[in-house]
């Protein structure tokens, strides 16, 4: 790994990223860009997305038809399992990525840039190395997937020092059926209730919110003391139809449904409560 740090832009403080590959057939060695780890060595802090929604991994097989899809889905809970397994040592790490990971898993090269918002440097890094052409920096009003919403919450558990207290990418299969694939973001416990939360993009994808529906359904029939919340890229108005849809969707469901610019006070509240 290089060890000299080259930085694109000005301002800021220095950091490192590293933009993570898929490369199911190295005789070809046609690569796909699938991810972005970036992280401040000097405060130990850390920023990880990867592709989620749908059409990035529809991507993903239209340049890979064999992509091993599973492995991909699994990738972000394995690379996170690492980080909380050292504390901030992110040389350690980063060797042990390069050590470990598959030949169809690879890390690019380190490079440097000078940032002072870690999760708007992201959302940047991942626009440009990233993300599917139709979601490039240009129709600057389209709100964040439910990647980046999720990243938020994260730094938000971390930040309240909720994180190592958590359940994380939880598979509802043993609520629903064998095989399902889906997994809820974020699990804890509170006084002998489990709850829930998961991220939806309401401008994106908001027919979620029905799936997120169902599935709260089919866990409180076997697990009833539990509670669910969804964090939603918008605040919820009257005004908006979808945002009606979504709104009655989780009421109906039980489902509290909290805002992302209201997620951090949201937490403080429960920080207390979660054992």
């Amino acid at each position: 790994m290089p060890e000299t740090i080259a930085t694109e832009n000005t301002g800021g403080r220095a950091c490192a990223y590293r933009i993570l590959r898929y490369t199911p057939n190295l005789i070809r060695d046609e690569r796909v860009n699938i991810g972005v780890l970036l992280y401040d060595p000097a405060r130990g802090e850390r920023r990880l997305r990867l592709i989620e929604d749908a059409g990035e991994y529809a991507r993903v097989r239209r340049l890979h038809p064999h992509a091993d899809e599973g492995l991909l889905r699994a990738l972000r809970d394995d690379l996170e399992r690492q980080f909380d397994s050292v504390n901030g040592d992110w040389q350690q790490v980063l060797a042990r990525w390069d050590a470990t990971l598959s030949n169809a898993l690879q890390l690019a090269p380190q490079k440097g840039v000078l940032s002072g918002d870690l999760d708007a440097e992201l959302e940047r890094l991942y626009a440009d190395h990233v993300a599917p052409p139709a979601e490039r920096p240009g129709a600057q009003d389209r709100p964040g997937s439910r990647g980046a919403i999720r990243n938020y919450c994260s730094q938000v558990w971390r930040q309240a020092r909720l994180w190592a207290r958590l359940e994380k990418s939880i598979p509802v299969a043993d609520f629903t059926f064998p095989g399902d694939p889906m997994k809820l973001d974020y699990g804890y416990r509170r006084n002998g209730t489990r709850g829930f939360v998961q991220a939806l993009s309401v401008t994106r994808a908001p027919a979620d919110a029905k799936l997120l529906a169902y599935t709260a359904e089919r866990i409180r029939s076997k697990a009833p003391s539990c509670e669910f919340a969804a964090v939603t890229d918008v605040a919820l108005s009257e005004e908006n139809a979808r945002h009606r849809f979504v709104r009655d969707t989780l009421r109906d469901a039980g489902i509290a449904s909290v805002a992302q610019e209201g997620f951090a006070v949201w937490v403080a509240k429960l920080r207390p409560m979660i054992q």
